[in-house]
């Protein structure tokens, strides 16, 4: 019983979203994520950099 209610939602859920709009939407998050993630970077080299000119 748990199986065929586990199948019918899988089944459920690949027709209701196209696998192109799933990967894209991944995708979309992933680029954020990484924009982000190098803003954090160059936010950091930028405060270290600071701190050592200022020390000197």
């Amino acid at each position: 019983m748990k199986g065929t209610i586990l199948f019918f939602f899988t089944c459920l859920s690949l027709l209701m979203f196209s696998g192109c709009a799933v990967i894209g939407g991944i995708f979309k998050a992933g680029v954020w994520v990484g924009v982000l993630a190098v803003v954090l970077v160059i936010v950091v080299v930028i405060f270290i950099i600071r701190s050592i000119s200022g020390k000197s």
